[in-house]
């Protein structure tokens, strides 16, 4: 197919500019050699995949040790997890105020790549004790089936009584919500009895690619309303400043007019006295 459509593109060209250098048969010859290449180039592309996946599982050991230092330092800091979750832009879009309440009992992450990263990963959640559900932990998995084809599973939630947050569609978005005009976000926790597209799990991704390799980041992002606030006191602040200096210009204005009357009187005083001794 490829052949004969160059030979035909070729035929059509040297119409126009007359250009016969090359017969058929050597530009079929160099498109077999071509093909050839590209199959070199596929194959060391195919070779390349292969060391990189090994050079990621080889650091993905490295680092685990680094994971268990910072998780244990991370537990000293109360609230830690929540408030990077709000603080992280796509993750609080999903957080309504009672989800942001639960998750102030969520104690710990971690996030475990499988041995062949390539064929999936685990989120663990891990709670204190909290009046929402009866879980310790709750985990979230994604890998591939027999098939090849990207599937998800998950822990069911066992909700308390009148506490199932996935039920509640009325929920008030969080501050960081509002910011982002998201008005009555579903559950976050609704994430864990969604299955429908494992393959382009847009939350999983964020905490496994984004969140999970330095949630430092996020938990020091500062308040924006805060910063908000600054600005407008800053903005008064300005505009006082302002006005003051508008106050002494019209002073400045007000008292040069005034000297000018006064000098005007002199001169007209002094004219009058030279006419005088003139006569």
């Amino acid at each position: 197919m490829s052949a004969s459509s160059a030979k035909v593109s070729r035929k059509e060209n040297s119409n126009h500019d007359g250009a016969d250098e090359t017969s058929e048969k050597e530009q079929q010859e160099a498109i077999e050699h071509i093909d050839e290449v590209q199959n070199e180039i596929d194959r060391l592309n195919e070779q390349a995949s292969e060391e990189i996946l090994k050079v990621e599982q080889k650091y993905n050991k490295l680092r685990q040790p680094f994971f268990q230092k910072r998780s244990e330092l991370i537990a000293k800091i109360p609230n830690f997890w929540v408030t990077t979750f709000v603080n992280h832009p796509q993750v609080s879009a999903l957080l309504g105020e009672e989800d942001e309440e639960a998750l102030h009992y969520l104690s710990r992450v971690e996030v475990t790549e499988f041995e062949d990263i390539k064929s999936g990963y685990r989120i663990d959640f891990y709670f204190d004790e909290n009046p929402y559900f009866e879980n310790k932990a709750l985990s979230k998995e994604f890998n591939v089936n027999e098939s090849g084809d990207p599937v998800s599973k998950s822990t069911e939630i066992k909700w308390k009584a009148g506490k199932d947050l996935t039920k509640r569609t009325g929920q008030t978005p969080n501050k960081a919500g509002k910011k982002r005009q998201h008005e009555e976000p579903e559950s976050f926790f609704t994430w864990f009895t969604d299955h429908s597209d494992a393959g382009a799990d847009e939350l999983g991704e964020v905490i496994k690619d984004d969140i999970w390799p330095n949630p430092l980041q996020y938990y020091l992002v500062p308040d924006m309303e805060d910063e908000e606030g600054d600005g407008d006191d800053d903005e008064e602040e300005e505009e006082g400043l302002e006005d003051i200096d508008e106050g002494e210009e019209e002073e400045g204005e007000d008292e040069d007019e005034d000297g000018d009357g006064e000098d005007g009187e002199v001169r007209i005083k002094n004219m009058s006295l030279s006419a005088h001794i003139n006569r």
